[in-house]
């Protein structure tokens, strides 16, 4: 598989590092977005976990996932946004317990400090590439037998964007449905997004992983870029996310959503 766009797409997230962080500021739906992710990873990796992290961006994930009792080892193709991790390690105090290496997911053969407990991942920064397959195929140099894969994926059905249509927005309410991708920019640069489903994803894991645990991430709710809806109608944002939750795990919300959290166990020859 061609790596071509990922010089593209390193270049798009360092010059937006500074405005990710900004942004993720004063955002309580992303904030819920990312505890629910955190509170998933709780139920199904034990404290003190040694955890690789691809697509780590400016270690917001790793430093939060630290702060419960994990260690991590972050890694991002981006060296803008991996630059600003550093500072948040400093401030935090968890020296003890964040790494940071920049490396691309397509050649985790460099990979230091492993094998690992845990390969984690979160809000979609696996969606960049159309097929899952060459990661995976990688995953045993760098996971323990028994070890757990927790990916936070986007799947090809949003329904808050697919309200859109009522708006007269068809172009985004049906954007991941295209079967080549979605064309989408960041700061002046422009890359292709694709969208998976679950079962998709356990195909290509195969019979080596098994499922511990599926669950959709808003689903009801808001997308990740809508920053001020939970400000400005608190009262109806409560009411779905509450609703929301009752729904991420059950048929077929779990595989609908902004995005859905995906927990497999390795298990290699264990059929």
């Amino acid at each position: 598989m061609s790596n071509s766009q990922f010089p593209v797409i390193a270049e798009a997230f360092s010059r937006t590092a500074e405005k990710y962080d900004s942004f993720a500021q004063d955002h309580p739906h992303l904030t819920r977005l990312r505890n629910k992710v955190y509170a998933h990873v709780e139920r199904v990796l034990p404290r003190g976990s040694h955890i690789l992290e691809l697509n780590a961006g400016t270690g917001t994930d790793a430093v939060a996932l630290a702060q419960r009792g994990y260690s991590v080892h972050a890694t991002d193709i981006a060296e803008g946004m991996l630059g600003r991790l550093p500072e948040k390690i400093e401030k935090f105090s968890l020296q003890n317990q964040i790494t940071f290496q920049t490396c691309s997911f397509m050649d985790l053969s460099g990979i230091s400090g492993g094998p690992y407990e845990a390969v984690f991942s979160d809000l979609g920064g696996l969606n960049c590439i159309p097929d899952l397959s060459p990661v995976i195929e990688q995953l045993p140099r760098v996971l323990k037998p028994g070890g757990l894969v927790t990916w936070v994926l986007m799947p090809p059905v949003c329904l808050w964007e697919m309200a859109e249509i009522f708006r007269g927005h068809f172009r985004l309410a049906f954007r991941r449905l295209s079967q080549t991708g979605t064309r989408s920019h960041l700061e002046g640069l422009y890359f292709d997004v694709h969208y998976f489903w679950p079962r998709q994803v356990l195909s290509w894991f195969g019979d080596d992983y098994s499922l511990v645990a599926l669950e959709g991430l808003s689903v009801i709710t808001p997308t990740a870029e809508s920053k001020n809806f939970a400000k400005q109608f608190p009262g109806l944002y409560g009411a779905l996310a509450w609703l929301d939750d009752r729904l991420s795990t059950r048929r077929p919300w779990r595989a609908w959503g902004d995005f859905y959290i995906l927990s497999l166990r390795h298990q290699p020859g264990s059929r």
